[in-house]
């Protein structure tokens, strides 16, 4: 039987999963396509790790390595929806409630001593950060908006707030000392086997061997030098102050899960510079970490003595009070940008601010200019370049603009999102080096104490195919498709070279196809967009992910609404649903509320193109009726506005996946490609049809109430089921579904 795998996530996704996983069950199998779960949430991932220390009937078995075998094959059809990329406070929050459901796991060791400590947290270290997406994406990324949400956006456009020609937001960033001016790069001319070693005055330290390559591998390192970040950091604290805007921090925290959390703490330090230089030392000691975040300090204070701890909340209110303002998570909570390194992740947070005028919300509650710090420099030009366009020219209109479809390199771990296990926190200073096996240092950095070290790898496959993808839909589109890559950033000027040589192997005649640096290429997208006209980002791995959010966006209102296909290298297909930002605060709702206002959209397209796929692969007709189907009903849903709303009393996450079922089932039956199918559907259609009115109600009738899904991280499959399916009515029409076929 064809098969197609489904992803168990986190949050708002895991929760919208319990509705909508019944009807793609129900309806796939009238195709004879079965459904197949896979638990890769952030909980299931540690138990996972532990599954040799666990009792046999806690053992789960490690669903992401088996996944990523699959995705290897030509047979992998995998539908992904959002996970967690855990910070260590998300972890150690995940890891406390797992122990109170019974699960006999360590407690993450901050500083691990002995060789069990030592091992939790290296098993603790495989799950936190992007653990996930890296073994998945064997293949390049593929997405853009489908043709009926820029439809539906431009017919029904989303609030975008005014810009000022006299707007003080701006990005700070190093542009000197910082990752992306240090970078060095090779081109591995064989397959090899590197080392990296620290060189100091008291000997050579190996930080990491064993590093294998491939032939025609691009391999970078580069350095961020912390004496040059903090007086960075310091004269973006002085210069907020004195412009009078809101001070804000963007990082990846997540993905960047070393790196970023390191520089996070560089900028906690440097907005509360007294605190640190009087109490540091005591506050390290109590083992609270300012890479933590804010709020892991003030929650952390009683750790501290009596007397003490009462001095350093003071110190740190005296602090915040003497700083610029802060741009606030939750400015009625206190939440402030600096509270939890995950709270404010760069892809998501820097297109929000500029979608409502260049702000953020300030301490009283009000939006504000802002100043937007984002200390590596490789990046950071690009949202300058959109805010000075905003600046000069307004907002865009989401009647008429353009679209920036994506086609993004990520296959096999590629470029900085694959750095993790070769970034380093500097203990002494020295030079670090990259040698490869015959001794020959290929790449060398003097660096010091606290200096923040990396190296990341660039498969040549999926630079071949991410050429090749770039050219197919330049080709299917007729569109522009334009190669962000920087001829002075070291590692960009080796991908140019490979890109002019793979160019020539494809068909290239009557297309635009150029090379741009980042800036550059960002102010072409935005002027093309302002005419409405598309333009396709061919990107690095982590540009891949701003851009996918960056200009959905601003076209969309939402990252959410965007087809995001990856076409695997051997054949299969990976099919993601959308961005996850706002997953936890939906969470909150539905808890408090009863009410989920996740928008499956992402999963409606996911599942489309999954179903598309399985027809071409296995010549499976009924399932390409299906997909066809799909899209009309996905099309009617937008234009009927039957999508969550935002309030209790109104239609939520469960009522869009009712309206889908109905109008799905609906172009089943009117459809003529397959006449027994809609002659099984007619009567289901009908059914529902007939029943709308009842099964609406009844999931409006449970909202307004608290929710018991049985834990955050790891719900209980009862009570979640109970509350995501609260419609009898629904329920027992859906049972009728997987007879049809």
């Amino acid at each position: 039987m064809a098969k197609i795998i489904y992803t168990l996530t986190d949050e708002a996704p895991m929760l919208a999963t319990y509705s909508f996983l019944p009807v793609i069950e129900a309806f796939a199998a009238t195709a004879g396509v079965d459904v197949e779960t896979r638990d890769i949430s952030l909980g299931g991932r540690i138990i996972a790790a532990f599954d040799d220390q666990l009792p046999q009937e806690q053992r789960v078995g490690d669903a992401l390595a088996e996944l990523g075998e699959l995705a290897k094959t030509p047979e992998a059809n995998i539908i992904k929806l959002p996970n967690i990329s855990a910070s260590v406070p998300q972890l150690k929050a995940a890891i406390a409630e797992l122990k109170a459901q019974g699960y006999d796991l360590p407690d993450y060791p901050d500083d691990p001593r002995t060789d069990a400590e030592r091992d939790a947290r290296a098993r603790y270290d495989s799950v936190k950060g992007s653990a996930v997406n890296p073994v998945l994406r064997e293949g390049n990324s593929d997405r853009r908006a489908p043709a009926a949400v820029k439809n539906y956006a431009r017919k029904h456009p989303h609030s975008m707030g005014a810009w000022s020609a006299d707007s003080k937001t701006n990005v700070a960033t190093m542009g000197a000392d910082d990752f992306r001016s240090n970078e060095q790069s090779v081109v591995l001319p064989a397959a090899d086997t590197l080392t990296i070693r620290l060189v100091t005055d008291s000997g050579t330290t190996v930080l990491k061997d064993g590093l294998k390559v491939l032939e025609g591998e691009v391999v970078d390192a580069t350095v961020m030098r912390a004496a040059a970040l903090d007086a960075f950091l310091t004269e973006q604290v002085a210069r907020a102050k004195a412009e009078d805007v809101l001070f804000s921090v963007h990082l990846k925290a997540t993905m960047m899960k070393v790196s970023d959390p390191i520089i996070f703490g560089h900028v906690v330090r440097a907005f509360l510079p007294e605190v640190f230089a009087t109490y540091g030392e005591q506050l390290a000691a109590a083992g609270l970490s300012p890479n933590n975040g804010l709020g892991s300090i003030l929650d952390g204070l009683d750790a501290l003595p009596e007397g003490v701890r009462d001095e350093v909340r003071a110190a740190i209110e005296k602090g915040l009070a003497d700083g610029p303002r802060l741009a606030m998570v939750n400015s009625d909570k206190g939440i402030t940008n600096l509270h939890v390194p995950s709270d404010v992740i760069v892809d998501a947070s820097m297109p929000a601010m500029i979608r409502t005028s260049g702000h953020m919300w300030g301490p009283d509650g009000q939006e504000h200019d802002t100043l937007a710090v984002i200390p590596d420099s490789s990046y950071a030009g690009v949202y300058q370049a959109v805010i000075e366009d905003c600046r000069a020219h307004g907002a865009y209109d989401p009647t008429t603009m353009g679209s920036v479809p994506n086609v993004g390199l990520m296959a096999q771990k590629a470029e900085e999102y694959g750095s993790h296990d070769k970034t380093f926190e500097i203990a002494e200073a020295g030079r670090v080096e990259v040698v490869n096996s015959a001794g020959e240092v290929l790449i060398s950095h003097e660096v010091a104490a606290g200096d923040i070290w990396r190296a990341c790898q660039t498969k040549d496959a999926p630079i071949r195919d991410w050429v090749k993808l770039a050219v197919t839909r330049a080709r299917a589109s007729q569109t522009p498709a334009v190669f962000w890559l920087d001829p002075s950033r070291a590692h960009d000027a080796n991908l140019i070279e490979k890109v002019n040589a793979y160019l020539p192997e494809h068909d290239t005649d009557g297309l635009d196809i150029r090379i741009m640096s980042p800036v550059e290429a960002a102010k072409l997208s935005v002027e093309r967009i302002r005419r409405g006209e598309d333009t396709i980002s061919v990107t690095g791995n982590v540009l891949r992910d701003y851009n996918t959010d960056l200009f959905p966006i601003l076209e969309l209102g939402t990252s959410a609404k965007m087809l995001s296909v990856v076409p695997l290298m051997n054949g299969g297909g990976l099919f993601e649903t959308g961005a996850g930002g706002s997953a936890p605060k939906h969470v909150q709702q539905l808890l408090t509320e009863n009410y989920l206002r996740w928008d499956s959209l992402g999963e409606f397209l996911a599942l489309a193109e999954s179903l598309r796929h399985m027809a071409t692969s296995t010549d499976n007709a009924r399932a390409l009726v299906l997909a066809d189907t799909l899209d009309r009903a996905t099309e009617r849903l937008l234009n009927e506005n039957k999508g969550p709303a935002r309030k209790v009393g109104q239609i939520d996450n469960r009522g869009s996946h009712f309206y889908l079922a109905m109008y799905w089932a609906d172009e089943l039956a009117r459809q003529g490609e397959d006449t027994d199918l809609a002659a099984a559907f007619a009567p289901i259609a009908q059914s529902l049809i007939s029943g709308e009115e009842a099964i609406a109600a009844e999931l409006v009738a449970v909202q307004g109430h608290p929710a018991d899904i049985g834990g955050y991280y790891r719900p209980d499959p009862a009570k979640a089921s109970a509350v995501m399916r609260p419609s009898a009515t629904f329920n027992a029409a859906l049972a009728a579904v997987a007879q049809a076929g």
